[in-house]
């Protein structure tokens, strides 16, 4: 599933650089192109392009339904920090923090090895203790790092 999730991005990456950070297409007819349900067009658009990672995804259903993916660019540390503290929030789970983690390193902010030891960091295994409250505890700690690497 994950090698079928990258080839999607790819591609609608791949349109988004061709038609300067915009494309409009049907879910279905992305979907038949890739042979998949709607469903895992939707997974992709909710993990891999997301307003944390500089994209505005707009989405109708039905007969005449369409995806629009709109890339903005993010201007400054600032804003892109303002983003990831509102994505982050006063919870968050360890697929969401993954995400941060993911595009943390994408765009240089961080290397892998600190990306791999961080991700350690902020897993359920390492916060089991919190029980009930381990995403507010993940939630704190991220907060905590974003606030080290943007000051």
């Amino acid at each position: 599933m994950a090698r079928l999730s990258n080839h999607i991005e790819d591609y609608l990456r791949a349109l988004l650089l061709e038609r300067e950070g915009q494309i409009e297409i049907k879910r279905n007819v992305l979907a038949e192109h890739f042979n998949c349900a709607p469903s895992q067009i939707n997974y992709v658009l909710t993990t891999r392009f997301t307003p944390v990672q500089g994209f505005f995804v707009e989405s109708r259903r039905g007969g005449g339904g369409f995806i629009r993916i709109v890339q903005v660019e993010i201007k400054s540390d600032a804003e892109f920090y303002d983003r990831l503290t509102e994505a982050v929030g006063k919870s968050i789970t360890q697929s969401k923090a993954n995400q941060i983690l993911d595009t943390l390193e994408e765009m240089d902010y961080m290397t892998e090895n600190e990306h791999h030891l961080l991700g350690l960091t902020l897993s359920d295994r390492a916060l089991a203790v919190a029980s009930d409250k381990r995403n507010a505890l993940r939630a704190d700690l991220l907060q905590n790092i974003l606030l080290g690497i943007f000051s």
